[in-house]
């Protein structure tokens, strides 16, 4: 799964790159080093403006929407906190994703994101009662941090959904679609954010294109070897901590402190 990632490209930085038409952001947009599940998350999409005719153009758009896709029927948003991310292999075909991934796909720009290694206890298996209370013991986990290679932004492949709150209030969300990780990532974790690369940008966005299988075509797993991974400081793991220090690689000691604090 992806339960927490960075993103600090400026506003205007992902206006360019994404050559949006529309900056729909209300406010500041600012870098998250440790985004969380339920904020606020920049994200790119085309969509006909509110009050044109079908028949008009989307435009690309820039808005902040919440992280945790909450379905147009749910009773209320406490939903979107367990669906923050889609599997790819059954996306098309949930009830909850698939009218988003027909035609409310969106891009969300990161700079890397994290995932949480199970560290093994090596003992020197002397003594047999000693082994049984270190499993018992819950499991360290070292934080990682993955990033592409060449340091571009990494376009995470998402949906989004608008729903409609009692007090009649639109509420934009969304979730990120995740893939088998490479091998060389799967030893951290088997899962990883789908990435869509820039020719398929395009593509992905059109909410005209609505054939599910031209659709799951678009959607490539990343290559072994294009990203890199290194261990951070365990500050991460709590979302109280926020900054670019949270994605420098660990010196030594960092990785190994103790922050007890529950990972969301």
């Amino acid at each position: 799964m992806c339960g927490r990632y960075a993103t600090s490209r400026a506003r205007q930085e992902l206006l360019d790159e994404f050559q949006v038409q529309l900056d729909a952001v209300d406010g500041d947009i600012q870098a998250d080093y440790n985004v969380a599940p339920t904020k606020q998350v920049p994200v790119v999409l085309d969509r006909r403006p509110r009050d044109e005719p079908d028949e008009a153009p989307a435009v690309r758009q820039l808005r902040t929407v919440r992280w945790g896709l909450v379905p147009s029927w749910a009773k209320d948003l406490s939903i979107g906190s367990r669906m923050i991310n889609a599997r790819v292999e059954t996306v098309h075909e949930k009830p909850s994703y698939r009218r988003a991934f027909a035609r409310r796909r969106c891009l969300l720009p990161a700079d890397g994101y994290f995932e949480w290694y199970t560290l093994q206890d090596q003992g020197d298996g002397a003594d047999p009662a000693e082994g049984e209370k270190k499993a018992k013991k819950k499991a360290r986990k070292q934080p990682y941090f993955i990033r592409p290679k060449d340091g571009a932004v990494m376009a995470m492949a998402g949906l989004y959904e608008l729903w409609k709150s009692p007090e009649d209030e639109w509420v934009w969300t969304c979730t990120v679609i995740t893939t088998n990780a490479p091998d060389d990532l799967g030893r951290i974790h088997d899962r990883m954010p789908m990435v869509v690369e820039p020719d398929r940008w395009d593509a992905w966005l059109d909410p005209s294109l609505t054939d599910t299988e031209q659709v799951r075509g678009l959607l490539v797993p990343a290559m072994a070897g294009t990203m890199d991974a290194y261990p951070v400081s365990k500050a991460v793991n709590s979302v109280r901590n926020n900054g670019p220090e949270l994605i420098e690689p660990a010196n030594s000691g960092d990785g190994s402190g103790d922050h007890s604090e529950g990972l969301f």
